[in-house]
């Protein structure tokens, strides 16, 4: 069973430790995260997850109050589990009935009995579901998320289609993901975006950029055995290929 799960956290490297982490549940399908409470609503509205890590702290609207706003307002609201540096806030976690609270920085064994916490709520609350509602929350928002890439670049959420991107690149901080005409710059890792386009073509080449293999046109040696791959398309963009991913990458296309 797939729980869909969502993390609202306003300080990236936190953010990202824990996506990373909850990426090696196999079960988990990750949603795009939120840094705000009012990112967090909007987000909410498209992906509807099933479970929220949900920081305590975050700009102008508190974890404690969204929390509270979906379990007023929504008729299944999602399950919490709240995060923060201070265990004097684990009594307001459980106001709302919190499925569990962590602490900064993060306890791998301690994660791990959040994450069985989640598991058992949420076949507990499946099996009581009736049929019609476990059909409604099977169908919402999971074509969304598979067939739309939403890239917060900082200042707005842009719609992507998974086969529009040639490649992504990581420049500093950030991901460029370029299409035909246009690149895009994201406010996420390399692994976060080859983690949402999973069930789609795309090849890690190199640490440093993910390839579409439907837009790959040539692959010419360079030197000391290594390759490039040269895109499709007027730029003729030139990708290198890793010695590590070169066995791979001729396996996929067919050697």
């Amino acid at each position: 069973m797939t729980i869909r799960v969502m993390v609202a956290e306003d300080e990236r490297l936190v953010r990202e430790e824990l996506i990373y982490m909850l990426q090696q549940e196999k079960d988990f399908l990750l949603c795009p995260s939120a840094e705000s409470g009012e990112q967090l609503l909007e987000l909410y509205e498209k992906f509807e997850p099933d479970v929220i890590f949900l920081d305590i702290h975050m700009p102008l609207m508190s974890g404690v109050d969204v929390a509270k706003k979906l379990t007023k307002d929504k008729e299944n609201p999602p399950l919490f589990v709240f995060i923060t540096a201070y265990d004097d806030y684990a009594l307001e976690a459980f106001e709302v009935e919190a499925v569990d609270y962590l602490l900064k920085p993060y306890d791998e064994s301690r994660l791990k009995e959040a994450v069985d916490r989640i598991r058992r709520r949420h076949l507990s609350s499946s099996k009581s579901d009736s049929p019609n509602e476990k059909n409604k929350r099977n169908s919402t928002n999971l074509i969304p998320a598979s067939s739309k890439l939403l890239i917060d670049d900082g200042e707005k959420v842009v719609v992507l289609s998974p086969e529009s991107i040639y490649y992504a690149t990581r420049v500093e901080r950030f991901v460029e993901i370029h299409t035909a005409d246009e690149f895009v710059q994201g406010k996420m890792t390399l692994q976060e975006l080859e983690e949402k386009l999973k069930g789609f073509p795309f090849f890690r080449t190199h640490r440093s950029y993910l390839v579409n293999l439907d837009f790959i046109q040539e692959i010419t040696p360079w030197f000391n055995g290594a390759y490039n791959l040269i895109l499709k398309g007027e730029k003729k963009t030139r990708i290198p290929v890793s010695r590590s991913a070169q066995k791979k990458l001729f396996q996929l296309l067919g050697q």
